[in-house]
């Protein structure tokens, strides 16, 4: 495989991405309907990917996103600097003082246990990341004049408006014009694209996307429900495929987008909430690769543990341009971001390629 990326020396970024980072209200150990207590984090699909790359592995990124400009978006701003991603590409945008203009999204998530599954509850109407138009960024500047190797973003930016469709194709675009390698992740939520055309409009904005993407991220139900792709004896309600299914399913997306260098997905077996099989599969070249077997492993927050998979997925590409080594490093990534609370990763490189070379939990000293 080559993906010809970009020289380091003479990109500014190793990575960005493109999405909403909301403002997450974590109860901790209890329910959100019986809290009288949050703890703050920041989280987005596409922002907790950059941020593995740099907190994780060591990447130079920058994120392209939009905040209300009040003191929430200034909170927001100085989580996404403590986690070391660059901030100069995002957009403030005027409001006014009870949101009506526009406004940052809040996603309130507790963490679920045992029987009782992960709940999210989100307020993100109005944001104003959902109204950010191709003109409010100047795309040409930051691909063209500043270079980026890579860029990441997703369906749930996508699907947050009929401006984000909007956006989100004018970066691709502009992105492969310099030739910035483009991954995509596409994370289908059947309720956000309902306000927009629902499926006819989440086929019809994701398999134009899709022209533009070398790394395509999605399970069987996002293929089959942003692409229309479906394989012979699929179950009609998108149940969980078994592994020769996907791999149908994956050889299906690469003959309908030859464009598509890469293609990737995670396999996750819910036992509880806190107990998982999980572990992933990478289309390359005609051939899958799958990675390590997590079996059993033990969750404390499962959130952001998808795109922490794609962060180590892309750092393993981006490295190495060794699917089989970069699927591992995204699986092991994503089941470290796991055993941590909030959705970003807080583990190292050195904790990623132990648990890869299949270290235990033994306590260090």
């Amino acid at each position: 495989m080559k993906l010809n990326l970009r020289d380091r020396n003479t990109c500014t970024y190793d990575a960005v991405s493109l999405g909403e980072i909301m403002l997450r209200l974590d109860p901790g150990e209890g329910r959100i309907r019986t809290a009288r207590e949050f703890k703050a984090w920041e989280g987005g699909g596409e922002y907790n990917v950059v941020r593995g790359l740099h907190k994780c592995f060591k990447m130079k990124t920058g994120v392209i996103t939009a905040f209300a400009d009040n003191e929430v978006g200034a909170l927001m701003k100085d989580f996404i600097e403590q986690g070391g991603v660059d901030t100069s590409l995002i957009y403030f945008k005027k409001t006014d003082g009870i949101g009506r203009i526009c406004r940052n999204g809040i996603n309130f998530t507790e963490r679920g246990y045992g029987i009782r599954g992960a709940v999210g509850c989100s307020d993100r109407a109005n944001t104003a990341i959902s109204q950010m138009t191709p003109e409010d960024v100047d795309f040409e500047y930051i691909f063209g004049t500043l270079g980026v190797r890579w860029l990441h973003t997703g369906g749930i930016y996508a699907a947050l408006s009929e401006q984000s469709c909007e956006t989100v194709l004018a970066a691709i675009k502009t992105a492969k014009k310099y030739g910035t390698i483009v991954s995509y992740d596409l994370n289908y939520r059947p309720s956000m694209w309902s306000a927009i055309g629902g499926l006819k409009k989440a086929q019809e904005v994701n398999k134009e996307i899709a022209k533009y993407v070398d790394v395509m991220i999605g399970n069987e139900e996002d293929f089959t429900a942003c692409l229309g792709l479906e394989i012979e004896g699929q179950d009609q309600n998108l149940k969980e495929l078994n592994l020769d299914g996907y791999k149908k399913m994956i050889d299906k997306a690469a003959e309908t987008y030859p464009n598509f260098k890469v293609i990737a997905t995670t396999l996750r077996t819910v036992k509880t909430a806190t107990v998982n099989d999980w572990k992933a599969i990478c289309w390359c070249d005609g051939k899958i690769y799958q990675s390590r077997e997590y079996n059993n492993l033990e969750i404390l927050d499962r959130v952001g543990g998808g795109d922490s998979f794609a962060s180590g997925l892309v750092y393993g590409l981006m490295t190495t341009e060794n699917p089989e080594i970069a699927v591992n490093y995204g699986a092991a990534h994503g089941a470290l971001a796991m055993t941590t609370p909030g959705d970003t990763s807080m583990a190292d490189v050195k904790e990623v390629e132990a648990l890869m070379g299949g270290a235990g939990a033994r306590v260090k000293r």
